[in-house]
């Protein structure tokens, strides 16, 4: 991407989006093209068409998405499916008549399945049933890795999905019943010290592993791989399984490698937080599932890997948090 390319974040607000914002301005990019929810609502077709037949970004990163954790994705099933369709539909849809360079599609671990084998790797993607408190918004996110690469191989368009796992950092959402588990346990805990209470209730047993990425990492990797020379970010495209015989999605996992149990993450947040209570496990609260842990071989390879530790990442969240 050139310095002067007109760049479309769509959910520039979002923890995902504000990071991808911050990365893309830090190395100079300042043609870029923001539209806030109420400016542009990407459920809207006709105003997403309006939108890129008036501005024509060149590269798009489709942050842009309806999220939550389990009792949202659990309460709002049909929500979820339903907007993050409409607006990867229309977005992606508006990029192919407007000739955008490359899109970037951002999805979800959740995508993979409920027992996939661990580290989940790529071609581990319809392989098995989903975690069903998410698998209206899991199985949107599957239709637009599809749509990527049926736009690919119809097309010859240049769409990229980037699965990320679990996603914390700076803009987080730290509503109790929307949040996912970092930002409910930054919270829980912080509010706990400030009321001098004596514990802390942790939803399930502690058990379940999970691999954490700060927010910032996640976008320099994004951006990393958007400027990827043509040859190397064409063989990321994906190919025609009807001729090569391979399940070869335009797919690649972005995290740390490593992760850590419910357990140890809620130890380290009361650490950082300087809560001096007890951590009380609510087993009658759903663990979902037991462990998410991304293969990022295929990144690693390509010469990109994490560099903030889950501790450093877990300050910096807490400054942030605090800082409103």
């Amino acid at each position: 991407m050139q310095a002067n390319a007109k760049i479309y974040v769509a959910g520039h607000r979002g923890l995902v989006g504000s990071a991808l914002v911050r990365n893309l301005q830090a190395r100079g990019y300042r043609n870029l093209l923001l539209r806030t929810h109420a400016e542009l609502d990407l459920t809207n077709q006709q105003a997403t068409a309006a939108f890129f037949e008036s501005e024509r970004p060149e590269y798009v990163f489709l942050a842009a998405a309806k999220v939550g954790g389990i009792v949202a994705n659990d309460t709002y099933p049909a929500d979820f499916i339903r907007d993050n369709l409409a607006i990867q539909s229309n977005v992606i849809e508006a990029s192919r008549r407007n000739g955008v360079t490359r899109l970037m599609f951002l999805g979800s671990s959740c995508i993979y399945p409920k027992l996939a084998p661990q580290p989940m790797r790529e071609d581990s993607l319809l392989t098995g049933p989903l975690e069903p408190t998410n698998r209206a918004y899991a199985l949107a996110k599957i239709a637009g890795v599809e749509m990527c690469w049926s736009y690919n191989r119809q097309y010859g368009t240049k769409y990229l999905a980037v699965m990320p796992t679990n996603l914390y950092g700076t803009g987080d959402n730290y509503d109790l019943h929307t949040s996912h588990v970092i930002p409910a346990l930054i919270r829980k805990f912080h509010e706990a010290k400030l009321a001098g209470a004596g514990e802390v209730t942790v939803w399930g047993t502690g058990t379940p592993r999970r691999e954490f990425l700060f927010s910032d990492d996640m976008a320099d990797a994004c951006v990393f791989l958007m400027n990827l020379p043509a040859e190397r970010y064409d063989g990321l495209l994906g190919s025609d399984e009807s001729k090569t015989g391979r399940f070869d999605p335009p797919l690649v996992n972005i995290g740390v490698g490593e992760d850590v149990t419910i357990r140890e993450l809620a130890e380290t947040v009361r650490d950082v937080v300087g809560f001096d209570g007890r951590i009380v496990f609510d087993t009658s609260k759903p663990d979902g599932t037991p462990r998410k842990l991304m293969d990022v071989s295929r990144l690693h390879a390509l010469g990109w890997s994490a560099k903030t530790s889950l501790r450093e990442g877990l300050v910096a969240a807490y400054h942030a948090f605090k800082a409103g």
